[in-house]
């Protein structure tokens, strides 16, 4: 099989601004990951399984909140490794759906200079999410919240899928912006801003978004998305010098865990918003959870790829975390 790339706070509680769906039982909230699952494919024919909602459900599935990962994909050989890689991990299937027309995701990878450059293919299984079919498969949980790119979204079947959730639901909206032009334009981020309970970007998307340079600017600029959009939390990723966060009570800012050696950087911040998430989930205050998601960031930092196969990892995280003081 082809798994997954080997490859996180007292004060403001992550507290939503609405309540979750209630369906009527006791069911335990659930998080609800939608969006993109694909395969990187490589000149020299090799192939690597990911994308950041895959990314992010691999992980709260390694920390025991067994999400609900909403997508589709091909009736091929590489949905089949999709649906083991998934089996394997413990992560639920049944929000997968299955496309006859259109193929699992990929990504070509094509080397210039020596450096990656990526094609993000069109038309793919995950472009065409139906939304019968995904509400049919939510009446049967508890939504907790919702998290999502901007990706999966570029579609006109995927994004009405998206928008039949938000209308039923009115799900607290986890929105982890990603800019990847052509398939992502600057309107459509700022349209997905709207009504989020909280949003994710780096400093480069800030700046893009907002027209800003220079890290004085960016804290201006995350201040004048975060009073827009009338978001409860910011966060805003900052590569090697960490990330900030925005809230009611202001700036947070933390640093990321120094570690000896680091492999890659693949998929870090995935990592950080997997932890973000169960922050939210565990009603952790923000302080907590933003020295958690960085040290999990760092954690990834130091193996190949975006995500760990090795449970054990994420048990001795919880365990340190749970033994930390409410800061």
């Amino acid at each position: 099989m082809i798994w997954p790339r080997q490859s996180v706070v007292s004060g403001t509680s992550f507290v939503g601004k609405r309540q979750p769906h209630d369906t009527g039982g006791q069911m335990q909230q659930q998080a609800v990951v939608f969006g993109e699952v694909l395969f990187d494919v490589f000149p020299d024919g090799s192939r690597v399984l990911g994308g950041a909602p895959f990314n992010v459900a691999w992980h709260l599935q390694g920390f025991g909140c067994q999400p609900l990962l909403l997508s589709r994909l091909g009736i091929d050989d590489s949905g089949e490794q999709v649906m083991d890689a998934m089996r394997q991990w413990g992560l639920a299937t049944d929000g997968l759906q299955h496309d006859s027309r259109h193929p699992t995701g990929q990504v070509t990878v094509s080397l210039r200079d020596g450096q990656p450059e990526y094609e993000i293919v069109t038309d793919q299984a995950y472009d065409f999410i139906a939304a019968e079919t995904a509400l049919a498969t939510l009446a049967r949980i508890k939504m907790g919240l919702f998290y999502h790119g901007s990706l999966a979204l570029r579609g006109a079947i995927s994004r009405a899928a998206y928008e039949a959730i938000c209308q039923h639901y009115s799900p607290r909206r986890c929105v982890d912006v990603n800019l990847r032009p052509p398939s992502t334009e600057l309107n459509t981020a700022r349209v997905l801003l709207q009504d989020a309970y909280w949003a994710k970007l780096n400093d480069i998307e800030l700046a893009e978004l907002a027209g800003s340079n220079g890290h004085a600017d960016l804290k201006c600029s995350a201040r004048t998305l975060y009073e827009k959009y009338s978001l409860q939390h910011l966060v805003l990723t900052c590569g090697e010098e960490g990330a900030m966060l925005l809230c009611r009570e202001g700036w947070l800012e933390g640093i990321p865990v120094p570690v000896d050696e680091v492999t890659d950087t693949v998929g870090a911040g995935d990592a950080f918003s997997s932890v973000a998430l169960l922050g939210i989930l565990s009603s952790w205050s923000a302080k907590k959870t933003l020295a958690c998601a960085l040290e999990f960031a760092s954690l990834i930092c130091t193996v190949r790829g975006a995500t760990i196969n090795d449970r054990q990892q994420y048990q001795d995280c919880l365990q340190r975390w749970q033994a930390r003081a409410e800061q």
